[in-house]
């Protein structure tokens, strides 16, 4: 048998803890002695207190604990929940990240307001181009809504172009149409110039193949660096846009000019179309 402060030290916790548990049900010492009071655990009370901490470390309450232990889980089961919570944390701890760094692109943002060049942008016509192309629906225009989706639709169509009988003939195109059943939803779509002879609503290899009309007006931004940033551009040239006389009709294609594995290193062309403020 251990004393209170022996069991503590090999289980790796508090005494503190251990009366804890021992007061809510949820470890009951071993032995108590009636006139002392001291408490005693045996060794084998380990298996329980291992059980505790792993199931409250993974975000299990205590009387979570309590019942999922009182009721004689077996190890593979609870091996079996433990994986379940651990795959959930771990999503959590994956959309935590990503919500940081939308939080710092945005900060980003905010500190370079003003600073950006917008004698760079030119209005320029964009001429039609025929593409073949991947589309999915992102839930809304908001870059953690867009991110998750056009990066996978790339990913699968340059794994479909090279599985196919058609090369890319230039640089990969991104462009966005609103859904219309008021959601705000955005029709996102990946696309790569191809030199295919028709346009083809299914190719044999699985995507689309659609002629993008040309833009009479497009204004134009170098955006330089990655594309978690990329707002920051985007504003400087909708500033541009409303102080120069132009008004905007409709989302921005994106052209990715260069695309280095390293996306610091990556430069976008934003594309916007506009018209003359009337």
């Amino acid at each position: 048998m251990f004393t209170i402060g022996d069991f503590a030290r090999h289980g790796r916790v508090s005494v503190r803890m251990l009366r804890h548990y021992d007061a809510i049900g949820l470890l009951h010492p071993a032995q108590v002695d009636p006139v002392s009071g001291y408490r005693f655990y045996a060794a084998a009370q380990l298996a329980r207190l291992n059980r505790v901490i792993a199931l409250k470390d993974l975000g299990f309450t205590l009387d979570q604990v309590k019942a999922i232990l009182d009721e004689q889980v077996g190890t593979e089961q609870l091996r079996g929940m433990l994986r379940l919570r651990h795959s959930e944390l771990a999503e959590a701890v994956t959309a935590a990240t990503a919500r940081l760094a939308q939080v710092e692109a945005r900060l980003r943002t905010i500190e370079s307001e003003g600073k950006m060049n917008s004698n760079d942008v030119v209005v320029k016509p964009i001429p039609a181009v025929r593409v073949a192309e991947l589309s999915a629906v992102a839930g809304g225009y908001e870059p953690e809504q867009i991110s998750p989706v056009v990066g996978p639709l790339f990913d699968r169509l340059c794994r479909l172009l090279a599985e196919s009988d058609l090369a890319m003939a230039g640089p990969g195109i991104a462009y966005y149409e609103p859904v219309a059943d008021g959601s705000g939803a955005v029709l996102v779509h990946a696309a790569f110039p191809v030199a295919a002879p028709a346009p083809l609503e299914r190719h044999p290899a699985g995507f689309a193949i659609v002629d993008l009309p040309a833009l009479a007006a497009a204004a134009t931004i170098v955006h330089r660096g990655s594309m978690d940033d990329l707002l920051g551009s985007a504003q400087s040239l909708a500033r541009w846009i409303e102080g120069n006389g132009w008004r905007s009709t409709g989302y921005a294609r994106e052209l990715y000019l260069e695309c280095p594995e390293d996306q610091a290193g990556w430069v976008t062309e934003i594309q916007e179309p506009v018209v003359q403020a009337g």
